[in-house]
């Protein structure tokens, strides 16, 4: 685990792309439904609490949410979609951001796309994995909460889910996940260090001895 995550810091809220920090470095995404606990991923994954705000209330991550690992490395909480109860407009205006983000963002360099396990591949869930597979973003999935699942029955969801992306010619990764019950932290932060560019900790056999 490298420990560069836990000193994750929040540095802005942007209502607009143009309220977001300057677009330099490497940026990864979290994208997902607004109840699928993708601001408890985050959290869980830079050991804090409560650095990306956590609600009861599904829709409440309403901005372009940045936290800063380095200076050259950023996690962004995207907008929740789904549930929120909110105007329309409203609506409208927070797809018409993240659209802007996701077309425009030269620093992004990846998607972690967050479902629960519970209900995953919903419609939105396959426009970001279309939008993946048009633009050639990396993608990874993260089927939350698999606490709520039985072991087995958690495998068989995942396999479907592996069934339903080989419809589409995108290469993506996936695994079961639980804020929870720490399930699948490790194999997160070797995804994001290999996004990062972070280089590997050298091998007692290769330090020179």
């Amino acid at each position: 685990m490298n420990p560069i995550y836990h000193q994750a810091k929040f540095i802005n809220s942007a209502p607009r792309l143009q309220d977001a920090p300057p677009d330099q470095g490497m940026e990864i995404a979290f994208a997902g439904r607004s109840n699928a606990g993708k601001s408890s991923a985050i959290n869980t994954l830079v050991q804090q609490n409560a650095l990306a705000r956590v609600s009861k209330t599904p829709g409440r991550t309403q901005l372009l949410n940045f936290f800063e690992i380095d200076p050259q490395r950023k996690l962004v909480d995207l907008p929740g979609y789904g549930y929120a109860k909110v105007p329309v407009a409203v609506k409208r205006d927070w797809q018409k951001m993240m659209e802007n983000y996701l077309k425009n963002r030269k620093a992004l360099c990846g998607i972690v796309l967050v479902m629960d396990i519970r209900h995953p591949m919903t419609e939105f869930d396959w426009q970001m994995v279309e939008w993946c597979e048009h633009t050639g973003q990396p993608l990874h999935i993260l089927l939350t909460k698999a606490d709520k699942l039985k072991f087995g029955a958690a495998k068989n969801t995942l396999l479907a889910v592996q069934r339903e992306l080989s419809r589409s010619s995108i290469t993506v990764s996936l695994q079961l996940f639980s804020a929870l019950h720490k399930i699948g932290i490790d194999d997160v932060h070797q995804m994001l260090d290999e996004w990062f560019q972070f280089s590997p900790e050298p091998t007692a056999q290769n330090s020179g001895n």
